[in-house]
């Protein structure tokens, strides 16, 4: 999708997107718009009810006395309460409306009154709205209908601020790539991205000025990574570590680190999961593609910082050489692990990934990401990803941070009690904790590879896919990258 900008000028033909703020009626063009049509504009909102208020939309086809093939309103609300993500939500929408049908459109920044945001950031987070919301993921479909393939390829955003436009759109672009990427990632299908081919993809990023390298099973072998490993014996593929790095900051300062877990097919292994929605489990390496999606997009917009993105890549699978439950492990930390469930498996590779960029790696801190637990999806649906930490700044950082990109987290308690619960009668801890606090245990779990370090780790088994909305047209939604990069900007740059 090309995105461009532009001064205002009513087009002449195809399809035109205003802006229509609440209480405030249309803006310049607007009526400009209403008065070449003779007031078919006002006419058309009273009839579809709509009033320029948040997630409004109406459309007008083909009015009187323009050429226009179509005009889409859409309602930011009241002045004084405009956002970032609202709209980035009202320029998806939009998109949604016209996407199979027209190769361009025009949508004019018309503001009746002035926001907290000024128009050129107005007009950038419009732009990646659009971004967000033109997502498909047709890569294998070789049968389309005609009136389900995507037409439109460009959109030019009209403005009076047009140098704020482009400064503000142009880290947006980068951000926009990076939950491209991610987005792919995971709804890929597991013949296609297992633990190599995901490696592969992300050595392209090299060009961007990441430093990517990979750990072989031979060298986590060396390393005694036998929590990781453990998890894809099974697999006639071959597991890997892969380490991205992005250093925009000062040589003398320790990176943030991002780790990820990135089981690229998971059937449970030997604690086979059921076959219904078995195929959705490609996409349980959300975590990884987030980490993925979020250090490609901070090296494409050259961000003032020093990242580090770990990622454990596995594939589980019920071989004759699998995991068994009862299985005790001894982690890369030295710690033993007794396997109650192999279908409990990204926490084990998340406990050597863990440990292994705090020992070589030196961070200020650590966030991972994983889609780890169903209970989390009973705890909290599909609105936030459960966060857990020991460190309340990160944690009330990561919060507003989620606030402020649209992808919410909600934190959950740690605690002694729940963290008993995983101790083991064979050997220093088992990797599930029972019925109850399925989210937490998995997450003490993993406080016993921190080492104190400043961690926080997000849960995102409810967010990572998902039910279709304007923001998340797809199935894999990317969610992490828009949180992660808002946080390390607002925090570290």
């Amino acid at each position: 999708m090309n995105i461009s900008f532009a001064k205002k000028a009513l087009p002449k033909s195809g399809t035109l997107i205003l802006t229509v703020q609440d209480k405030s009626g249309l803006g310049p063009a607007g009526k400009e718009l209403d008065k070449a049509t003779k007031g078919a504009i006002k006419r058309a909102m009273v009839a579809a009810g709509f009033n320029g208020g948040p997630g409004q939309s109406a459309e007008i086809l083909a009015p009187s006395g323009v050429g226009l093939s179509r005009v889409v309103l859409i309602g930011l609300g009241a002045a004084g309460k405009v956002t970032n993500t609202g709209l980035e939500r009202q320029a998806a929408s939009a998109v949604g409306k016209i996407l199979t049908r027209d190769k361009s459109a025009v949508l004019i920044v018309d503001l009746a009154r002035k926001t907290k945001l000024d128009d050129g950031q107005v007009a950038a987070r419009l732009g990646f709205g659009v971004l967000l919301g033109a997502y498909r993921f047709h890569q294998h479909k070789t049968k389309v209908k005609e009136a389900a393939k995507p037409k439109l390829t460009k959109v030019t955003i009209q403005t009076d601020a047009l140098a704020s436009a482009r400064k503000n759109f142009a880290p947006l672009q980068a951000l926009s790539d990076g939950v491209y990427l991610a987005r792919d990632l995971v709804n890929e299908p597991g013949n296609v991205i297992y633990p190599k081919a995901f490696v592969s993809k992300c050595r392209k990023l090299s060009q961007d000025g990441l430093k990517v390298s990979v750990l072989s099973e031979k060298q986590m072998h060396e390393l005694k990574m036998h929590s990781l490993l453990g998890v894809g014996q099974g697999s006639a593929k071959e597991s890997q570590l892969l380490i991205m790095q992005w250093n925009g900051g000062k040589k003398s300062e320790a990176p943030i680190a991002l780790v990820g877990k990135g089981v690229t097919f998971d059937s449970g292994g030997i604690s086979l999961k059921p076959g219904g929605g078995m195929e959705d489990m490609k996409g349980d390496m959300g975590g990884a593609a987030a980490v993925a999606g979020t250090v490609a997009a901070l090296a494409k917009r050259k961000a003032k910082v020093n990242v580090v993105g770990v990622i454990g890549l596995v594939e589980n699978m019920p071989d004759a050489d699998a995991q068994r439950p009862g299985d005790i492990v001894k982690s890369m930390s030295g710690q033993t692990i007794e396997i109650i469930n192999t279908d409990a498996e990204g926490r084990l590779v998340l406990a050597d990934a863990l440990w292994y960029t705090q020992l070589k790696l030196k961070p200020k801190c650590m966030v991972d990401l994983a889609t780890l637990t169903g209970a989390i999806l009973v705890s909290l649906g599909q609105e936030h990803a459960g966060l857990f930490s020991n460190n309340d700044k990160m944690a009330k950082e990561l919060k507003a941070a989620g606030e402020e990109s649209g992808e919410s987290v909600w934190r959950l308690p740690l605690g002694v009690g729940y963290d008993k619960m995983i101790d083991s009668q064979f050997a220093d801890m088992k990797n599930t904790g029972g019925r109850y606090g399925g989210s937490i245990t998995a997450a003490q779990f993993l406080q016993r590879f921190t080492n104190d370090l400043p961690w926080v780790h997000l849960d995102i088994a409810g967010t990572a896919w998902g039910p279709k909305s304007p923001v998340y047209p797809g199935w894999g939604t990317g969610y992490g990258v828009r949180l992660l990069n808002e946080w390390i900007a607002s925090n570290y740059e």
